[in-house]
């Protein structure tokens, strides 16, 4: 039977773990991701979750152990944030490499220096490369939806990823909502025992990912690299399944009153539904605006961006990084080349802004919407534009 809770992303998240009924989760905790494992350790040492809890010295060892626990096929879990990740990274390319399903949380951070514990974009794109399956959530249901999802679709045998969940720190790791928790029979449906035909066995010994020359390696890569992209039909099938068995739909890119729209503003994570409140009043004023949610990051959607962009004249994109040097924003550099063989493309105009947790409203939403669009029909060169301000107590928005 379906429950009605209300819980914090991170407590979902952690909820989502224990319905899958995972075997070892390896944990260190970070602002603003230690909930998460805070939760699970009181869910195995109070004998709700029946695996194995290794306490860790550090995000690199998390990652070293679910590698392991991986190898041998167990169901594995991990979560970290921000420096943790980068901490981490070293062994977050071996896990893909060896196509361990391993599902890790990322409750997205600004990156030092200076210090903030407050989210953005900046170790999500950092960790843009890894070869994982990548999603972003705009809210808690979905946090534990895409947990739960994780599993069945890294897991599949014609997949074997690993797959990152990366939800805002904060803004939806410590903030309670309404949720619906399914039945485990449910989830049970959805998500069948792990078995893993690979798993390292004492009686027959194998290797994993041992020395590889240069006479094999671009070509051991490049498999990787089809199987990720060929990943996305099970992706989809296993949104297909959840929507039949949980009767909540996902797809990889979401259009919010994109009919007629000539112009979109694309976003990815929680400030999508504010996006969605800005187009409700321009709508209601009359302008022809829409928004798009990214919420596959990797594999990248680029048939479903052409698709969506069709008779759009402009097309917004906020990025909540930076690329050092580059073209201002990673989300908007990516949306530029994906539509870059497309003859009748929309202008892309990017801003980067909401970094360090800076609180970005409405007003800024319209703000960005009637900039982007006078940008757009001059024809102004503009890579980004970065979204500053003048007097923290007026949030008046300038442009850098």
């Amino acid at each position: 039977m379906t429950r009605r809770v209300v819980l914090e992303a991170s407590h979902a998240v952690a909820e989502a773990v224990k319905m899958a009924d995972v075997d070892c989760i390896a944990a260190y905790p970070i602002t603003p991701q230690t909930h998460i494992p805070e939760r699970l350790a009181e869910m195995v040492a109070d004998g709700d979750l029946d695996a194995a809890y290794i306490p860790v010295e550090s995000e690199h060892s998390a990652m070293s152990a679910v590698l392991g626990s991986a190898a041998v096929g167990a169901r594995s879990f991990t979560t970290t944030a921000a420096q943790g990740l980068a901490l981490m990274l070293e062994a977050v390319y071996i896990a893909s490499s060896h196509r361990y399903p391993i599902v890790m949380a990322v409750a997205n951070r600004a990156l030092s220096a200076p210090i903030s514990i407050w989210c953005d974009h900046s170790d999500a794109m950092m960790a843009r490369d890894v070869g994982w399956i990548q999603v972003f959530c705009q809210n808690n249901q979905e946090a534990f939806d895409m947990t739960l999802w994780g599993f069945r679709v890294g897991e599949d045998k014609d997949v074997m990823f690993p797959v990152m969940v990366h939800l805002d720190g904060f803004t939806l790791s410590h903030v309670t909502e309404p949720l619906l928790l399914p039945s485990q029979r449910d989830v049970d449906r959805f998500l069948p025992k792990y078995d893993y035909r690979l798993a390292l066995r004492p009686e027959s010994p194998t290797s994993h990912g041992g020395f590889g020359l240069p006479d094999i390696y671009t070509e051991v890569k490049y498999a990787q690299e089809v199987a990720l992209r060929d990943a996305r039909r099970t992706i989809d099938k296993a949104w297909d399944e959840y929507a039949d068995i949980f009767g909540r739909r996902y797809s990889a890119l979401e259009g919010y009153k994109t009919d007629g729209a000539d112009t979109l503003i694309l976003t990815m994570g929680s400030l999508g539904e504010t996006a969605q409140m800005v187009v409700d009043r321009k709508r209601a004023d009359g302008m022809a605006v829409g928004s798009l949610n990214l919420r596959l990051w990797r594999p990248f959607p680029f048939a479903d961006l052409k698709e969506a962009v069709k008779g759009v004249k402009t097309l917004i994109v906020l990025d909540r990084a930076f690329s050092y040097g580059g073209p201002g924003g990673p989300v908007a550099s990516e949306i530029r080349s994906a539509l870059y063989d497309i003859a009748e493309r929309p202008r892309v105009v990017g801003f980067v802004g909401a970094l360090g947790g800076r609180d970005l409203d409405t007003g800024t939403f319209e703000y960005m919407i009637d900039r982007g669009r006078e940008i757009s029909e001059k024809g102004i060169e503009c890579l980004y534009e970065p979204l500053l301000v003048r007097g923290l107590e007026t949030g008046t928005v300038v442009r850098g």
